[in-house]
Protein backbone atom coordinates (compact mmCIF):
# COMPACT_ATOMS: atom_id res chain seq x y z
CA UNK A 1 0.00 0.00 0.00
CA UNK A 2 1.34 3.44 -0.88
CA UNK A 3 1.44 6.37 1.53
CA UNK A 4 -1.31 8.13 -0.43
CA UNK A 5 -3.84 5.28 -0.76
CA UNK A 6 -6.91 5.83 1.41
CA UNK A 7 -8.60 3.50 3.89
CA UNK A 8 -11.52 3.78 6.36
CA UNK A 9 -11.12 4.86 9.97
CA UNK A 10 -13.43 6.17 12.68
CA UNK A 11 -12.18 9.66 13.49
CA UNK A 12 -13.35 11.98 16.27
CA UNK A 13 -12.72 15.49 14.98
CA UNK A 14 -12.45 18.93 16.57
CA UNK A 15 -16.25 19.22 16.67
CA UNK A 16 -16.15 16.28 19.14
CA UNK A 17 -18.17 14.18 16.70
CA UNK A 18 -17.02 10.82 15.39
CA UNK A 19 -17.58 9.32 11.97
CA UNK A 20 -16.03 6.91 9.47
CA UNK A 21 -13.76 8.85 7.14
CA UNK A 22 -10.78 8.21 4.88
CA UNK A 23 -7.15 8.35 6.03
CA UNK A 24 -3.80 7.52 4.44
CA UNK A 25 -0.61 6.04 5.87
CA UNK A 26 0.85 9.53 5.94
CA UNK A 27 -1.79 10.49 8.54
CA UNK A 28 -0.80 7.79 11.01
CA UNK A 29 1.42 8.43 14.07
CA UNK A 30 5.07 7.31 14.03
CA UNK A 31 6.17 3.77 14.77
CA UNK A 32 8.26 0.93 13.39
CA UNK A 33 5.44 -1.37 12.28
CA UNK A 34 2.36 -0.84 10.09
CA UNK A 35 -0.40 -3.40 10.68
CA UNK A 36 -3.17 -4.13 8.21
CA UNK A 37 -5.91 -4.45 10.81
CA UNK A 38 -8.52 -7.18 10.69
CA UNK A 39 -10.47 -6.37 13.84
CA UNK A 40 -10.55 -4.06 16.83
CA UNK A 41 -12.98 -4.08 19.76
CA UNK A 42 -15.20 -1.85 21.86
CA UNK A 43 -14.18 -1.13 25.45
CA UNK A 44 -15.50 1.46 27.90
CA UNK A 45 -12.38 3.54 27.33
CA UNK A 46 -13.10 3.43 23.59
CA UNK A 47 -16.64 4.63 24.19
CA UNK A 48 -15.27 7.60 26.11
CA UNK A 49 -12.74 8.32 23.38
CA UNK A 50 -15.46 8.14 20.72
CA UNK A 51 -17.31 10.93 22.52
CA UNK A 52 -14.17 13.07 22.88
CA UNK A 53 -13.78 12.57 26.64
CA UNK A 54 -10.74 14.74 27.46
CA UNK A 55 -9.30 12.20 29.87
CA UNK A 56 -8.95 9.69 27.02
CA UNK A 57 -8.92 11.60 23.74
CA UNK A 58 -6.49 14.25 24.88
CA UNK A 59 -5.99 15.71 21.43
CA UNK A 60 -8.36 15.89 18.47
CA UNK A 61 -8.66 14.49 15.89
CA UNK A 62 -8.49 11.05 17.49
CA UNK A 63 -8.99 7.41 16.46
CA UNK A 64 -10.28 5.15 19.30
CA UNK A 65 -9.53 1.44 19.70
CA UNK A 66 -7.27 0.08 22.44
CA UNK A 67 -7.08 -3.37 20.78
CA UNK A 68 -6.17 -4.47 17.27
CA UNK A 69 -5.36 -7.73 15.50
CA UNK A 70 -4.07 -8.11 11.97
CA UNK A 71 -1.14 -8.75 9.65
CA UNK A 72 2.13 -6.86 9.46
CA UNK A 73 2.08 -4.71 6.32
CA UNK A 74 5.58 -3.29 6.72
CA UNK A 75 8.22 -3.25 9.44
CA UNK A 76 11.41 -1.40 10.29
CA UNK A 77 12.07 -3.84 13.15
CA UNK A 78 13.77 -7.15 12.41
CA UNK A 79 11.54 -8.98 14.88
CA UNK A 80 8.55 -8.62 12.56
CA UNK A 81 8.15 -9.31 8.87
CA UNK A 82 5.33 -8.58 6.41
CA UNK A 83 2.69 -11.26 6.72
CA UNK A 84 3.25 -11.93 10.44
CA UNK A 85 0.00 -12.39 12.39
CA UNK A 86 0.09 -10.01 15.36
CA UNK A 87 -2.05 -8.12 17.85
CA UNK A 88 -1.74 -5.21 20.25
CA UNK A 89 -3.59 -4.52 23.50
CA UNK A 90 -3.03 -1.61 25.83
CA UNK A 91 0.00 0.67 26.06
CA UNK A 92 -1.05 4.09 24.70
CA UNK A 93 -3.00 2.76 21.74
CA UNK A 94 -6.43 4.35 21.56
CA UNK A 95 -5.66 6.52 24.58
CA UNK A 96 -3.96 8.94 24.07
CA UNK A 97 -2.45 7.65 20.81
CA UNK A 98 -4.52 6.81 17.73
CA UNK A 99 -5.93 3.32 18.00
CA UNK A 100 -7.37 0.33 16.21
CA UNK A 101 -10.63 1.62 14.71
CA UNK A 102 -8.75 1.98 11.45
CA UNK A 103 -8.00 -0.35 8.54
CA UNK A 104 -4.28 0.34 9.07
CA UNK A 105 -2.44 1.25 12.26
CA UNK A 106 1.17 2.16 12.95
CA UNK A 107 2.65 1.25 16.34
CA UNK A 108 5.99 0.86 18.12
CA UNK A 109 7.36 -2.65 17.67
CA UNK A 110 7.68 -3.18 21.42
CA UNK A 111 3.88 -3.10 21.77
CA UNK A 112 3.27 -6.06 19.48
CA UNK A 113 2.52 -9.64 20.53
CA UNK A 114 2.74 -12.40 17.94
CA UNK A 115 -0.25 -14.71 17.43
CA UNK A 116 0.71 -18.36 17.99
CA UNK A 117 -1.57 -19.40 15.11
CA UNK A 118 -3.45 -17.44 12.41
CA UNK A 119 -6.78 -19.03 13.39
CA UNK A 120 -6.57 -17.35 16.83
CA UNK A 121 -7.28 -13.83 15.51
CA UNK A 122 -10.96 -13.75 16.53
CA UNK A 123 -10.15 -15.41 19.87
CA UNK A 124 -7.39 -12.89 20.64
CA UNK A 125 -9.48 -9.82 19.81
CA UNK A 126 -12.56 -11.36 21.46
CA UNK A 127 -10.52 -11.34 24.65
CA UNK A 128 -8.58 -8.14 23.96
CA UNK A 129 -7.71 -5.78 26.79
CA UNK A 130 -10.81 -6.91 28.70
CA UNK A 131 -9.74 -10.55 28.63
CA UNK A 132 -6.15 -9.65 29.39
CA UNK A 133 -7.32 -7.63 32.41
CA UNK A 134 -9.60 -10.43 33.57
CA UNK A 135 -6.76 -12.95 33.21
CA UNK A 136 -4.38 -10.76 35.19
CA UNK A 137 -7.03 -10.52 37.91
CA UNK A 138 -7.44 -14.29 38.08
CA UNK A 139 -3.65 -14.74 38.10
CA UNK A 140 -3.50 -12.28 41.00
CA UNK A 141 -5.93 -14.37 43.05
CA UNK A 142 -3.88 -17.48 42.34
CA UNK A 143 -0.68 -15.67 43.27
CA UNK A 144 -2.24 -14.91 46.66
CA UNK A 145 -3.14 -18.59 47.17
CA UNK A 146 -6.86 -18.27 46.50
CA UNK A 147 -7.94 -21.75 45.43
CA UNK A 148 -11.43 -22.99 44.47
CA UNK A 149 -11.81 -24.75 47.82
CA UNK A 150 -11.34 -21.46 49.71
CA UNK A 151 -14.93 -20.39 49.07
CA UNK A 152 -16.97 -18.06 46.90
CA UNK A 153 -15.36 -15.42 44.69
CA UNK A 154 -17.35 -12.27 43.97
CA UNK A 155 -17.19 -10.56 40.56
CA UNK A 156 -18.64 -7.05 40.39
CA UNK A 157 -19.85 -5.50 37.15
CA UNK A 158 -20.31 -9.04 35.90
CA UNK A 159 -22.11 -8.18 32.65
CA UNK A 160 -19.29 -5.91 31.44
CA UNK A 161 -16.35 -6.90 29.27
CA UNK A 162 -13.85 -7.55 32.09
CA UNK A 163 -16.42 -8.84 34.56
CA UNK A 164 -18.01 -11.32 32.17
CA UNK A 165 -14.63 -12.70 31.11
CA UNK A 166 -13.39 -12.96 34.71
CA UNK A 167 -16.58 -14.81 35.58
CA UNK A 168 -16.17 -17.29 32.74
CA UNK A 169 -12.47 -17.86 33.38
CA UNK A 170 -12.92 -18.38 37.12
CA UNK A 171 -15.81 -20.77 36.52
CA UNK A 172 -13.73 -22.68 33.94
CA UNK A 173 -11.00 -23.07 36.57
CA UNK A 174 -13.42 -24.53 39.10
CA UNK A 175 -14.18 -21.52 41.33
CA UNK A 176 -17.59 -20.83 42.86
CA UNK A 177 -18.36 -17.44 41.34
CA UNK A 178 -21.01 -15.03 42.56
CA UNK A 179 -21.89 -12.48 39.89
CA UNK A 180 -22.93 -9.04 41.09
CA UNK A 181 -24.85 -6.84 38.67
CA UNK A 182 -27.25 -3.93 38.46
CA UNK A 183 -28.92 -5.63 35.48
CA UNK A 184 -31.20 -8.36 36.89
CA UNK A 185 -32.60 -9.01 33.41
CA UNK A 186 -29.29 -10.72 32.56
CA UNK A 187 -29.39 -13.24 35.41
CA UNK A 188 -29.94 -16.22 33.10
CA UNK A 189 -26.99 -15.16 30.93
CA UNK A 190 -24.72 -14.84 33.97
CA UNK A 191 -25.71 -18.31 35.16
CA UNK A 192 -25.03 -19.64 31.68
CA UNK A 193 -21.56 -18.07 31.80
CA UNK A 194 -20.83 -20.03 34.97
CA UNK A 195 -22.05 -18.02 37.96
CA UNK A 196 -23.20 -20.24 40.83
CA UNK A 197 -25.58 -17.46 41.83
CA UNK A 198 -26.35 -13.85 40.96
CA UNK A 199 -26.40 -11.04 43.50
CA UNK A 200 -28.19 -7.74 42.83
CA UNK A 201 -26.04 -4.66 43.28
CA UNK A 202 -28.46 -3.41 45.95
CA UNK A 203 -27.56 -6.36 48.19
CA UNK A 204 -24.15 -4.81 48.87
CA UNK A 205 -24.20 -2.41 51.82
CA UNK A 206 -22.25 0.52 50.37
CA UNK A 207 -23.59 3.01 52.93
CA UNK A 208 -22.30 1.29 56.08
CA UNK A 209 -19.68 3.24 58.01
CA UNK A 210 -18.54 0.15 59.89
CA UNK A 211 -14.84 -0.56 59.38
CA UNK A 212 -15.59 -4.25 58.79
CA UNK A 213 -18.62 -6.18 57.56
CA UNK A 214 -19.44 -9.88 57.83
CA UNK A 215 -16.68 -11.92 56.18
CA UNK A 216 -18.36 -13.40 53.11
CA UNK A 217 -16.02 -13.77 50.14
CA UNK A 218 -12.78 -15.70 49.80
CA UNK A 219 -11.75 -13.19 47.14
CA UNK A 220 -13.15 -10.79 44.59
CA UNK A 221 -12.54 -9.33 41.16
CA UNK A 222 -13.80 -5.74 41.24
CA UNK A 223 -14.36 -3.87 37.99
CA UNK A 224 -16.20 -0.79 39.29
CA UNK A 225 -14.26 0.79 42.20
CA UNK A 226 -15.54 3.49 44.57
CA UNK A 227 -17.95 2.63 47.40
CA UNK A 228 -18.60 -0.79 45.87
CA UNK A 229 -14.93 -1.72 46.14
CA UNK A 230 -14.80 -0.39 49.71
CA UNK A 231 -17.79 -2.50 50.76
CA UNK A 232 -16.36 -5.59 49.06
CA UNK A 233 -13.01 -5.21 50.85
CA UNK A 234 -14.85 -5.04 54.18
CA UNK A 235 -16.45 -8.43 53.41
CA UNK A 236 -13.33 -10.34 52.37
CA UNK A 237 -12.43 -13.29 54.57
CA UNK A 238 -9.15 -13.63 56.44
CA UNK A 239 -6.15 -13.62 54.09
CA UNK A 240 -8.37 -13.07 51.07
CA UNK A 241 -7.58 -10.93 48.06
CA UNK A 242 -9.31 -8.35 45.86
CA UNK A 243 -8.06 -7.65 42.33
CA UNK A 244 -9.37 -4.27 41.21
CA UNK A 245 -9.26 -2.70 37.77
CA UNK A 246 -12.08 -0.16 37.27
CA UNK A 247 -13.57 3.09 38.53
CA UNK A 248 -17.00 3.54 36.92
CA UNK A 249 -18.55 3.68 40.41
CA UNK A 250 -16.05 6.28 41.62
CA UNK A 251 -12.40 6.95 42.28
CA UNK A 252 -12.54 7.53 46.04
CA UNK A 253 -12.05 4.62 48.44
CA UNK A 254 -13.87 5.31 51.75
CA UNK A 255 -12.13 2.78 53.95
CA UNK A 256 -10.11 2.24 57.12
CA UNK A 257 -6.98 0.12 57.44
CA UNK A 258 -8.78 -2.55 59.47
CA UNK A 259 -9.51 -5.03 56.63
CA UNK A 260 -5.79 -5.04 55.89
CA UNK A 261 -4.35 -5.21 59.42
CA UNK A 262 -7.03 -7.33 61.13
CA UNK A 263 -7.97 -9.73 58.35
CA UNK A 264 -4.80 -9.56 56.26
CA UNK A 265 -6.76 -8.67 53.11
CA UNK A 266 -4.68 -8.08 49.98
CA UNK A 267 -5.66 -5.37 47.49
CA UNK A 268 -4.03 -5.84 44.10
CA UNK A 269 -4.33 -3.15 41.44
CA UNK A 270 -4.45 -4.42 37.84
CA UNK A 271 -2.75 -2.08 35.35
CA UNK A 272 -3.31 -3.59 31.94
CA UNK A 273 -2.15 -0.73 29.74
CA UNK A 274 1.47 -0.59 30.91
CA UNK A 275 1.96 -4.18 32.05
CA UNK A 276 5.62 -5.10 31.39
CA UNK A 277 6.17 -7.08 28.21
CA UNK A 278 7.48 -10.23 29.93
CA UNK A 279 4.44 -10.44 32.20
CA UNK A 280 2.14 -9.54 29.31
CA UNK A 281 3.44 -12.41 27.17
CA UNK A 282 3.20 -14.82 30.12
CA UNK A 283 -0.50 -14.00 30.59
CA UNK A 284 -1.21 -14.41 26.88
CA UNK A 285 0.68 -17.72 26.89
CA UNK A 286 -1.78 -18.95 29.51
CA UNK A 287 -4.79 -17.65 27.57
CA UNK A 288 -3.55 -19.36 24.41
CA UNK A 289 -2.47 -22.46 26.34
CA UNK A 290 -3.72 -23.93 29.62
CA UNK A 291 -6.61 -21.43 29.92
CA UNK A 292 -7.67 -21.65 26.29
CA UNK A 293 -11.39 -22.11 25.72
CA UNK A 294 -13.64 -20.90 22.91
CA UNK A 295 -16.34 -20.52 25.56
CA UNK A 296 -14.48 -17.47 26.88
CA UNK A 297 -15.63 -15.52 23.82
CA UNK A 298 -19.01 -17.20 23.47
CA UNK A 299 -21.66 -14.66 22.47
CA UNK A 300 -19.14 -12.08 21.25
CA UNK A 301 -20.70 -9.97 18.49
CA UNK A 302 -18.96 -8.65 15.37
CA UNK A 303 -20.20 -5.30 14.08
CA UNK A 304 -19.04 -3.25 11.08
CA UNK A 305 -17.11 -0.04 11.66
CA UNK A 306 -20.06 1.93 10.28
CA UNK A 307 -22.28 0.75 13.16
CA UNK A 308 -19.87 1.38 16.01
CA UNK A 309 -21.43 4.72 16.92
CA UNK A 310 -24.70 3.08 18.01
CA UNK A 311 -22.76 0.48 20.00
CA UNK A 312 -20.93 3.32 21.77
CA UNK A 313 -24.22 4.93 22.76
CA UNK A 314 -25.52 1.62 24.04
CA UNK A 315 -22.42 1.09 26.19
CA UNK A 316 -22.56 4.60 27.66
CA UNK A 317 -26.23 4.04 28.56
CA UNK A 318 -25.21 0.88 30.41
CA UNK A 319 -27.12 -1.36 28.01
CA UNK A 320 -24.26 -3.39 26.52
CA UNK A 321 -23.61 -7.02 27.38
CA UNK A 322 -20.35 -8.89 26.91
CA UNK A 323 -17.88 -8.11 24.14
CA UNK A 324 -18.17 -6.34 20.77
CA UNK A 325 -15.62 -6.94 17.99
CA UNK A 326 -15.25 -4.22 15.35
CA UNK A 327 -14.74 -5.24 11.72
CA UNK A 328 -12.54 -2.30 10.73
CA UNK A 329 -12.54 -3.07 7.02
CA UNK A 330 -16.33 -3.06 6.81
CA UNK A 331 -17.09 0.64 6.33
CA UNK A 332 -20.70 0.06 5.30
CA UNK A 333 -23.58 -1.28 7.34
Amino acid sequence: MSSTDSFPAFVVDESKQGAVTQLSLADLPPGEVVIRASYSSLNFKDALAATAHPGVARQLPHVPGIDVVGVVESSEDERFQPGDQVFVTGYEMGAPRWGGWSAFVRVPADWIVRLPRPDLAIYAIGLGTAGFTAAQSVASLQLHSIAPENGEVLVTGATGGVGSLALRLLSQLGYQVVAMTGKPEYEDQLLQWGATRVLPREALDVSSEKPLLKATWAAAVDTVGGPVLAAVIKQIEHRGCVATCGNVAGTELPLTVFPFILRGVKLDGIDSAMCPRTEREAIWDRLFGEWYSEQLIDGTRIVPLAQIDQEVRSMLRGESLGRVIVDVHSATS
